[in-house]
C-alpha cells in the first residue's frame, strides 16, 4: 500500500484527509476561508469544475505518492496548458504555493488526527519551529519549545500550519517525558487579536480577526472540523440526533433558502407524450435541437452540454420519465438557468476507490393556478457520470430540503435578485 511520507512519518491520515475532499471552483482565495478547507479542495482562481478536478488529482498525487515539487511542476503545466487557465503570479511562485500548502496542511491534518487518538498517552503537545524556513517568524520562533495539554483552548487558534510557508509542527508528549525531562506546562501566552482586511484585490473582501503571528485563513486546526463532524451528535429531546451543520463553525449555518419565485403553471408539460417530445421541450430552453446541441453557461460561468445525451443511460437505456418527471422539465431547465442555490459535493464509492464529483441547483417556484398551495421545490444534479433531476411538491420546513442541501455552496441568489 502507498503511504504518505512528509519527514520520516507515514500518514495514512494524511491521505484519507486530502481524498475526501470535495473539489470546489473559486474565484479568489477567500472564497473558501478558514476551517471550510477542512472539507473543499480548491486552488485559489480555479473557477471551473474540470480545472479543479484535475488538481485535486495532481494534489491527491503527489500526497499519496511522495512526489516531489518537480513532480508537480509537470502536473501544473499540463493543466494550465490544457484548460489555457489565466492565473495570477509566476509560474515557480504560483506552483510551488499550491504544492507546499497543500501538502504540509493535510499533513498536519494527519498529524492533528494521530494526536487525538494518543492524547490519552501523550496529553501534552509540543509546539515545534522548523529552523528550514527562508523567513522565519518571530512569534513562530517564541512559541518553539511551547508544552501545553492538548485541550488547552490556545491550540484552537495556533495549531500549525499558521502562515504561508510555515514549516511548524507538533509533538506530544507523556508524562514520563516531562517527568525524566524536569518539564512542567507552560502558560498559554496572551492571544492578541488583530483586525486584517483579506481579499482586497478579489472580489470576495472580508474583515477578519486574527491572532498576531497568524495569517488570515490559517486561524484553526487542520482536519478538525472534519473530526468533529464524525463524532455522534447529541440527541434532542425526542431521542432523534440534532442536525449539525456542513460548516459547524459558522454560527449562521445553514442559512435560509431564498423565497420562492412565482412562474406560472403553464411550464408544466401535458403527460402521455412521446419521449422525443419532453426532450425537444426540455432542449429548446437552451437553443439546443436533437440534432444541435447547445453549451450552456450557468450562473458561475461553469459550461454544461445540453444534449439529448443526457436523458440516456451509459447502457443506452432512455432514462427521461424516471419518477415520473417528464412533466416537470422545464422547470428543471429553469433551476439550470436560474437558481436560489449551487452545491458541489463529492461521493465516494468504496468497491470502486473512486471519488465523482457532482453540482446540485436547486430552486424553488410556487406555481399559479397549480391547486397546490406549497412550492414545487427542483432539483438537478449534474456530474461527469451524468445527470439525475427531481421535481417535487414540498411543504416549507420538509425535511427533504435539509436532505438536498448538502456539501459545498458555490451560489446563493439574494431575494433581490
Amino acid at each position: 500500500m502507498n503511504k504518505a511520507t512528509y519527514g520520516s512519518v507515514p500518514f495514512n491520515e494524511q491521505i484519507e484527509f486530502y481524498k475526501r475532499k470535495i473539489p470546489t471552483p473559486t474565484a479568489t482565495w477567500t472564497d473558501i476561508y478558514n476551517a471550510e478547507h477542512d472539507y473543499a479542495a480548491v486552488v485559489a482562481g480555479a473557477n471551473r469544475r474540470e480545472i479543479i478536478e484535475d488538481f485535486a488529482a495532481a494534489i491527491n498525487d503527489f500526497i499519496a505518492n511522495g512526489k516531489t515539487l518537480e513532480d508537480f511542476r509537470k502536473d501544473f503545466d499540463n493543466i494550465v496548458a490544457k484548460y489555457g487557465w489565466d492565473y495570477h503570479g509566476g509560474r515557480n511562485w504560483r506552483s510551488r504555493v499550491i504544492y507546499e500548502t497543500n501538502l504540509r496542511s493535510s499533513y498536519q491534518a494527519g498529524r492533528y488526527a494521530q494526536l487525538q487518538e494518543l492524547k490519552d498517552v501523550m496529553p501534552y503537545w509540543e509546539y515545534v519551529h522548523s529552523d528550514a524556513v527562508s523567513h522565519p517568524r518571530i512569534e513562530h520562533m517564541h512559541w518553539d519549545g511551547l508544552i501545553l495539554r492538548h485541550d488547552d483552548p490556545w491550540w484552537q487558534t495556533h495549531f500549525p500550519i499558521n502562515a504561508w510557508g510555515c514549516q511548524c509542527t507538533v509533538i506530544g508528549r507523556s508524562q514520563a517525558y516531562m517527568d525524566r525531562n524536569g518539564l512542567k506546562v507552560d502558560k498559554a501566552p496572551k492571544i492578541e487579536w488583530e483586525e486584517r482586511i483579506v481579499g482586497v484585490r478579489g472580489l470576495n473582501p472580508r474583515i477578519v480577526n486574527v491572532p498576531k503571528g497568524i495569517d488570515p485563513g490559517f486561524e484553526h486546526i487542520p482536519g478538525a472540523s472534519r473530526l468533529k463532524s464524525q463524532t455522534p451528535p447529541p440527541l434532542d429531546d425526542d431521542g432523534q440526533p440534532r442536525r449539525v451543520a456542513f460548516y459547524p463553525h459558522r454560527k449562521d449555518a445553514p442559512i435560509p433558502m431564498p423565497t420562492p419565485r412565482k412562474v406560472s403553471s403553464s411550464l408544466l408539460l401535458p403527460e402521455g407524450k412521446e419521449d422525443g417530445f419532453y426532450i425537444n421541450e426540455f432542449l429548446s430552453e437552451f437553443g439546443a435541437t436533437q440534432e444541435k446541441p447547445a453549451v450552456f453557461k450557468d450562473v458561475l460561468g461553469e459550461s454544461l452540454v445540453i444534449s439529448d445525451a443526457l436523458f440516456t443511460s451509459r447502457s443506452g437505456h432512455s432514462k427521461l420519465k424516471k419518477r415520473g418527471r417528464e412533466v416537470y422539465l422545464k422547470i428543471l431547465a429553469l433551476a439550470l438557468k436560474t437558481p436560489d442555490e449551487i452545491w458541489t459535493r463529492a461521493e465516494y464509492h468504496h468497491h470502486l476507490n473512486l471519488t465523482t464529483v457532482r453540482r446540485r441547483y436547486i430552486a424553488r417556484f410556487e406555481l399559479d393556478d397549480s391547486g397546490h398551495n406549497v412550492p414545487a421545490l427542483a432539483v438537478f444534479d449534474v456530474g461527469s457520470d451524468g445527470w439525475d433531476g427531481v421535481t417535487i411538491f414540498a411543504p416549507e420546513k420538509d425535511e427533504y430540503l435539509e436532505q438536498v442541501r448538502t456539501g459545498v455552496m458555490l451560489y446563493y441568489r439574494d431575494d433581490e435578485d
